[in-house]
């Protein structure tokens, strides 16, 4: 039968056509530590405009890449929608990550333009020289460009850009839906990050279940904080999500510890704040010493690893509500969300309510056993989790990776169940990849640089239950017969290896590392030690 409905194409640029028009006077705010700087979605168009005029004269004219290098923050909202409106792609870069790896990742994306906020002109300069690809750089904000000058880029000021540009732009209407908005990379596992690439279809439908009431349910009645960095994962879609519902944002910027970010909730009255465990386990311990008003506070959504249910119980207390949330950068990210069933009693709720939480309309999830044999979803049957559906990759840019899809479905890496009902609950993951404050760690990378110090002769690094961070890596090291080497030495030495954060605080020496029937380290047994405190650990706080 032939459809009479019209054929129109799912965007980025609609989402933006429609939030500064529709809602021209609600406002975005950044913080800047001293107060809030604010604009309306109607300037914010404009200015996104002008970006986009702006891109153009420096030689964006197709799909080509622009990254940022940016704390979430007006001028990055202007990027968001600029980019994919004009028909290029937006990268976002994670500033947190090792060097050796932003380089690939802007080699590997073929960057043309890097957008930079001023405070993290230090962290980029002495990258830029070896940004192959990369001809333009634009700063935001006030900075001193002698470390950029050396690298032989074009430096441009962003605001002078804006003010030299139209104040219209001549959006196209020709883009594809399945053409690309944005990407961002992903280093779960070992090796090589991988890029995921979001069309602006998929882009679309994320906002749109966001937006519903079995994920976060957003309107035009919500101020939103996302304190989740837009480099991680499209700050879980909530920006998107925030201009298709009419709902004013504040931007935190830099400025991400308990304090700022209690003043910004007070004060903002904010109805939404999203967060890793560990931000949250800092602002409740904050609260509690010092006080505060959350009464605003309708939803937390919090995600990037397990939250533990002591967390949110403790912001029950304070009268917040507190969801736990599943996905990942595969899954743009948001997958499932965990309220508890209408209805429920108390109990029954928390029993939900601790699961990573029931699938969203539009994916569809299920379990693989030994030799991909599907098990049902009776909420008992554990193995490998895989998804599919409108906003799930179906292949990594440039790295098919067969390895990780499963006839049309993504392998996800995660070990757990799914319930009748539809609730997942993740049980272990697959590969031994810590997750320390959302983000991963390589316990192989580590593994690896450790026994490339010639005193080592076998190390193993498990990760290890931490009060602030969720996980930390433990090392267990055996030294070379006749050898000697301190902890200290240890740390330098990867320190110099891997980012300063990933570095383990926690170390033990041991004889052997105990081994499967296959010749493996046998992990498991590790963590077990660990926890039954046989383990000799030093603890470097």
């Amino acid at each position: 039968m032939l459809s009479t409905m019209q054929d129109f194409p799912l965007t980025v640029t609609s989402i933006m056509r429609y939030a500064t028009t529709v809602f021209g006077t609600v406002e975005v705010g950044t913080y800047t530590g001293d107060g809030v700087r604010r604009t309306t979605y109607a300037e914010l168009g404009e200015r996104a405009a002008r970006l986009a005029g702006a891109l153009r004269d420096l030689g964006i004219d197709a799909d080509q890449r622009v990254a940022t290098f940016m704390w979430n923050s007006n001028e990055h909202l202007e990027a968001y929608l600029a980019i994919p409106s004009m028909g290029a792609v937006m990268h976002t870069l994670n500033i947190r990550l090792f060097p050796e790896q932003l380089l690939y990742i802007a080699e590997h994306a073929e960057d043309q333009i890097v957008i930079v906020d001023a405070t993290l002109v230090p962290l980029l300069a002495p990258l830029l020289p070896q940004m192959k690809t990369v001809k333009h750089v634009i700063v935001v904000g006030d900075a001193d460009l002698g470390p950029l000058a050396e690298s032989g880029k074009d430096l441009h000021s962003y605001e002078d850009l804006l003010a030299a540009a139209p104040a219209v732009y001549d959006w196209p209407e020709d883009i594809d839906e399945r053409q690309a908005a944005a990407m961002c990379y992903t280093s779960g596992t070992t090796g090589n990050p991988k890029g995921v690439v979001y069309s602006h279809r998929t882009m679309y439908l994320h906002s749109l279940a966001v937006c519903t009431g079995n994920a976060l349910g957003l309107s035009s009645a919500d101020k939103v904080l996302p304190i989740v960095p837009m480099f991680h994962a499209n700050a879980w879609g909530l920006p998107y999500a925030a201009l298709m519902a009419g709902a004013s944002l504040i931007m935190p910027g830099r400025f991400l510890q308990a304090e700022p970010i209690t003043w910004m909730i007070e004060n903002e009255r904010v109805t939404l704040a999203s967060a890793v465990p560990t931000i949250w386990n800092d602002l409740l311990r904050h609260v509690r010493a010092n006080g505060a008003d959350l009464s605003s506070l309708r939803v937390v959504p919090c995600g990037g690893s397990a939250v533990p249910e002591s967390l949110m119980r403790g912001f029950d207390d304070l009268g917040v509500r507190i969801v736990q949330a599943w996905g990942m950068t595969e899954t743009s990210p948001l997958a499932t969300v965990a309220h508890a069933p209408h209805g429920a009693s108390l109990e029954e709720g928390w029993r939900h309510r601790v699961t990573q939480g029931r699938l969203l309309c539009g994916l569809e999830a299920r379990i693989a056993g030994d030799g991909d044999v599907i098990l049902p979803s009776d909420g008992s049957a554990v193995g490998e989790v895989e998804i599919r559906g409108a906003w799930i990759t179906g292949s990594y840019y440039l790295d098919e990776d067969p390895a990780k899809f499963h006839d049309g479905w993504l392998r996800t890496g995660d070990v757990g169940m799914i319930s009748p009902s539809g609730y997942l609950t993740l049980t272990d993951r697959a590969k031994d990849v810590i997750k320390s404050g959302g983000e991963w760690i390589s316990s192989v990378e580590l593994e690896n640089h450790l026994m490339a110090h010639p005193d080592v002769l076998e190390a193993a690094v498990v990760g290890v239950p931490d009060v602030r961070w969720d996980e930390r890596p433990l090392a267990c090291v055996v030294v070379r017969p006749g050898a000697s080497v301190a902890v200290d030495d240890l740390r330098a030495f990867i320190a110099a290896r891997v980012a300063k954060w990933q570095v383990p605080e926690r170390w033990a020496f041991v004889a052997e590392v105990p081994k499967t029937s296959v010749g493996k380290f046998s992990k498991v047994t590790l963590r077990r030690q660990y926890a039954e405190g046989g383990l000799d650990v030093t603890h470097l706080l």
